[in-house]
């Protein structure tokens, strides 16, 4: 009969029999008593009741009872930690019994029991067991001096067990070498500043050795150690590859790829004029090519490995394009995996047959796979020169479907084929044109409109086509309205007669109309231009544009070398460092490859990628459009000119005057200086005929554009404009949360501090009753930042009627967490000797903010970038008159930090960030006007990951400042 029927009974009173049964004098009952014991366990009821009889257990001959009884020691041990020490004794007695099963049972369940109290005692029993005659206790027990670090590091370290542990290595026995490496490696990764692994010629010799006799778990430990392994030359590094290179028939696809990460690794050091140099390369591709017929989850992970492993050689796997052929009963992560990797391989060699299958591919019925198979048709193209023809051949094939988001992605594609074979594929324009009307996604909608801006001339009705777009301008995606903006100045360049209306209805959408501060940028710089120089202008929108490179997402060198050590772990599969997703205190060891040795690089295959060559060779990415803001803050244009203001003469282009001078107005007059009166009707400038521009609004318009453009984007990180000092964070005044009517009596009112780094909630209870009131206790509800009481509430002496008392409660953010709404919604129970009482209330979201919250420039220019657009909230902080240092000293006292400061069209704006005690960081952009008296409206960006946050942000933003 199956053990199943200990699972199946649920009566009442059963603790007690139980209870019976563990002191039965019949060894057979004990036994089912203890298995009923622990099935009860495992289905989460409580049997800690039982401790002491299950303890009494232990005194047996019987294995398989002894196991159930270590069991449930190791479940209870930690909350009865008294009750455990009663087993100290029997594991003493045990590690000295003679069968080393049960040594080693003894031993292994000593590691499992944390509990601080009972560790000294088990030293000595764990001393033996090290030096034990038989291999199978040792190895325990060499896992076990892992297990005990982590509960005591000082205590192992002063008793001597990692000494120990390091002449373990040098065992006889594989498998305890092996549990050694292991053990030792766990201990260096938490302490990554001891050398316990000190890799020698002599150890890396025992543990090569030990390699070919471990079991697969074994061999993973010690390859992983060798990984991390700096031979001294190519000789030494060439010796460990030939005896590693066996690990690559191993059945056991984690013992493959560690072996792979090994000889990855040393190859670095072997010089490509060597013959075992290709002998190596030869050797590594039937391994990989293997993992490949496992079962999906596999497959994906070998994929993910195989991805970085091209990227860094490509000439291993370049003749085994076939096997990265999608089957038609692949799931579509490993099918998506394969296309990056058949890309990657692409060459002149194999390019007809990848093409053939991506467009067999594009056919498919899966949209997700059918969209990357044409955008890797375009990769092909842009990578191998000879076959773009065939590339933009089948791309009009699959337009010509007529498939909706097939259309949409070839579009998207052909714009990087025109940016990398220029003037060589136009003709295929009229027939993209055939298809606007079909293109709903905004990544189809800018391509085209990039198009028709950059192929203008050759479109008839270019103009039309843009104006259709420019209906419903508000409606569309900032992508699509940036590329728009772009292209309607590209037009207006190529054609300034036809267009003028067209770009000044453009421009007054952008700066007048828009929220977005990218969008507004971008009209303001091309405002300026077309006004004080239209020949720049030219020079500088329809400048010759960098060819494209051919791999776009490639990753970046020195991450590549990071990941090659990593292969066959999680960071393989993310492509990013551990640093990157393991949070805690473990410091994360940043690992390289080995310093090149040999020949120089001109030895490498010709149709190899770019590895880890000089920068210069790094393809350039295309810049995504979130890269402006770094543009922009990267400029480094020195300090502000103090010259004369620029000439605003109105530049001839053609027959036409440009802009009909009607800039000048909003240049303001340079013989009465910048004009004061900015809310005032700007006089219009004379211009040379033809239709004028309509000035922005005075409200919005940039009232320095007269200046040198050196100064209006300045030093645009100009700090010296002074950051405010610390002046202690913003309390509210107190208010009533729960009435004296709705308490029996007891008033309760209270506010929210935040004092170098430590929240209270500062309360008044007041007594308006008859009777005294006593024994005072509080509690919080779950909520959305875990805050909840450090401490109890302490009312030292009874409250007296018509008596009150303040109090400070310290809060911490440990709590349980659910999120409430509103986001800042705290639910709060005090408890007296009359009742309790419940009230909620809204707490400040500036008390969450830590001292910690100040984000390094560069960082937060990343951040801003990674942050999609979307996130970004805008607010407007009415009638708060303080000039930018007042407003930066402000916040900062309540850890709001300024970044940067900077003057753009006479606004100062702050960059600023802060962060939150559950670490969610929020960007922010403050424009203020301290030019204009009469405007005291400042307007706030805020970015986040989690923009549920920004509008409590703001609130905490307009607390702070106008108060």
């Amino acid at each position: 009969m199956t053990d199943s029927k200990y699972f199946t009974t649920t009566k009442k009173g059963e603790i007690f029999e139980l209870k019976a049964e563990l002191n039965s004098d019949k060894k057979e009952k004990k036994k089912e008593a203890v298995k009923k014991v622990i099935a009860s366990m495992t289905v989460g009821k409580d049997v800690s009741a039982l401790f002491p009889d299950v303890v009494n257990c232990m005194q047996t001959d019987n294995l398989e009872l002894k196991k159930l009884v270590y069991l449930y020691l190791m479940n209870y041990a930690k909350s009865q930690p008294d009750m455990a020490i009663m087993a100290v004794n029997t594991f003493v007695k045990d590690c000295e019994d003679p069968n080393p099963l049960i040594r080693a049972l003894a031993v292994r369940t000593m590691g499992c029991i944390r509990v601080d109290k009972i560790t000294e005692y088990l030293c000595e029993p764990l001393r033996k067991c090290l030096k034990d005659e038989d291999p199978y206790v040792r190895k325990t027990a060499a896992v076990c001096v892992a297990k005990l670090h982590d509960i005591n590091a000082q205590l192992v370290e002063d008793q001597g067990f990692l000494d120990t542990l390091k002449d373990l290595i040098s065992d006889s026995n594989p498998m305890v070498v092996a549990n050694a490496v292991a053990a030792l490696s766990e201990i260096a990764e938490s302490h990554p500043s001891s050398n316990l692994l000190d890799l020698n010629p002599q150890s890396i010799n025992k543990l090569l050795t030990a390699l070919n006799e471990c079991t697969e778990w074994g061999q993973i430990f010690i390859l992983d150690c060798l990984a991390n392994y700096m031979p001294k030359d190519d000789r030494e590094a060439q010796s460990i590859c030939e005896r590693v290179t066996p690990r690559l028939s191993h059945a056991n696809s984690a013992v493959v790829l560690s072996a792979v990460k090994v000889l990855m690794k040393f190859m670095e050091m072997l010089s490509k004029d060597l013959d075992y140099y290709g002998t190596l390369l030869k050797k590594l591709a039937p391994p990989l090519v293997t993992l490949l017929s496992a079962e999906p989850e596999l497959q994906y992970v070998a994929l993910r490995n195989i991805n970085l492993i091209v990227q860094k050689r490509p000439e291993i796997l370049k003749h085994e394009m076939k096997v990265f052929f999608v089957k038609y009963n692949d799931p579509i992560y490993v099918k998506l995996e394969k296309l990056d990797i058949m890309i990657r391989l692409a060459s002149q060699a194999n390019i007809a047959q990848v093409l053939a299958e991506l467009k067999e591919y594009a056919t498919e019925v899966d949209v997700d796979f059918v969209r990357k198979a044409v955008r890797a048709i375009g990769r092909c193209a842009i990578k191998v020169e000879q076959s773009a023809e065939r590339c933009v051949s089948t791309l009009l094939d699959l337009i010509q479907t007529k498939v909706n988001y097939v259309v949409q992605e070839a579009i998207v594609v052909i714009k990087d084929i025109f940016r990398k074979y220029p003037n060589k594929y136009e003709s295929v324009i009229a027939t993209l044109c055939e298809n606007l009307d079909s293109l709903d996604e905004p990544e189809a909608r800018a391509a085209m409109i990039w198009i028709v801006g950059e192929y203008a001339e050759r479109i008839d009705n270019a103009d039309e086509l843009l104006e259709s777009f420019l209906e419903g301008f508000h409606d569309e995606s900032t992508q699509v309205q940036l590329q728009l903006l772009t292209a309607i100045v590209k037009l207006f360049l190529k054609k300034p007669t036809e267009t003028q209306e067209l770009v000044q209805q453009v421009l007054s959408l952008a700066t007048q109309d828009s929220d977005n501060p990218d969008l507004r940028d971008r009209g303001y710089i091309y405002w300026r231009l077309l006004s004080t120089d239209p020949v720049a202008a030219k020079e500088v929108v329809l400048a010759e544009k960098p060819l494209i490179s051919e791999e776009t997402d490639l990753i970046e060198p020195t991450l590549l070398d990071e990941l090659i050590c990593y292969i066959g772990t999680l960071a393989s599969v993310y492509h990013k460092p551990p640093s990157a997703f393991v949070e805690g205190s473990r410091g994360v060891v940043h690992k390289s490859l080995p310093p090149r040795t040999g020949s120089s690089e001109s030895a490498e295959s010709p149709d190899a990628a770019p590895s880890g060559g000089p920068a210069a060779d790094q393809p350039s990415v295309i810049p995504t459009q979130g890269d402006l803001l770094g543009d922009l803050l990267n400029l480094d244009l020195g300090p502000p000119v103090s010259g004369p203001p620029m000439a605003t003469s109105s530049v001839q282009m053609g027959a036409v005057d440009l802009l009909g001078g009607g800039l000048d107005s909003l240049m303001g007059d340079e013989s009465e200086g910048l004009r004061s009166d900015v809310g005032g009707s700007p006089a219009m400038g004379g211009g040379g005929g033809g239709s004028s521009f309509t000035p922005a609004p005075s409200t919005t318009a940039p009232t320095n554009v007269g200046a040198p453009l050196g100064s209006g984007l300045g030093d645009l990180f100009d700090l010296t404009g002074g950051v405010g000092t610390l002046s202690g964070s913003y309390v509210a005044p107190k208010t009533v949360w729960l009435p004296a009517m709705k308490a029996k009596g007891l008033e309760i009112s209270g506010t929210f501090s935040r004092q170098v780094g430590s929240i209270s909630m500062d309360l008044v209870l007041t007594n308006k009753a008859l009777q005294v009131m006593s024994d005072f206790a509080i509690q919080f509800n779950r909520n959305s930042f875990g805050l909840a009481p450090a401490a109890p509430l302490q009312v030292h002496a009874p409250l007296a009627p018509n008596q009150s008392v303040e109090i400070s409660l310290p809060l911490n953010t440990v709590g349980s967490v659910m999120k409430m709404d509103p986001l800042n919604n705290l639910q709060v129970a005090v408890k007296n000797n009359i009742d309790v009482f419940y009230f909620s209330t809204l707490y400040p979201l500036h008390i969450l903010f830590v001292e910690d919250g100040k984000m390094e420039r560069q960082m937060f220019l990343a951040t801003w970038k990674d942050i999609p657009n979307e996130n970004e909230t805008q607010f407007q902080i009415k009638d708060c008159s303080l000039n930018a240092d007042a407003v930066s000293s402000k916040l900062q006292g309540s850890n709001i930090f300024t970044i940067a400061k900077r003057n753009v069209e006479g606004q100062d704006m702050l960059y600023q960030s802060l962060k939150l005690t559950n670490g969610i960081w929020v960007l922010a952009e403050l424009r203020i006007q301290p030019s204009n008296p009469s405007f005291t409206d400042l307007e706030l960006s805020l970015k986040c990951r989690a923009p549920e946050v920004s509008q409590y942000i703001y609130q905490a933003y307009e607390t702070i400042l106008k108060n």
